[in-house]
């Protein structure tokens, strides 16, 4: 999580309001010894950041020799 100060703050308002939107990370602004942190309302979407893997197989192998075995048998 970023600390920024409340100069940096209102420097970068928008680019920081930005970054949190995009990450989902909190930033928070230190003002003496206190902090504040300004994080999204809304949760992030878990499954907005899967990446499509096609070629990766899910369970155990094994069943994949058993399937290729019944295919093979069913041709015959």
């Amino acid at each position: 999580m970023k600390i920024v100060t409340p100069t940096e703050l209102r420097a970068n308002i928008y680019r920081l309001l930005d970054e949190i939107l995009q990450t989902n990370v909190p930033i928070e602004v230190k003002r003496g010894n206190r902090l504040l942190r300004i994080v999204p309302v809304e949760k992030p979407d878990k499954f907005q950041n899967l990446v499509s893997m096609p070629d990766v197989i899910w369970g155990d192998p094994e069943d994949l020799v058993t399937v290729n075995a019944i295919l093979a048998y069913a041709r015959e």
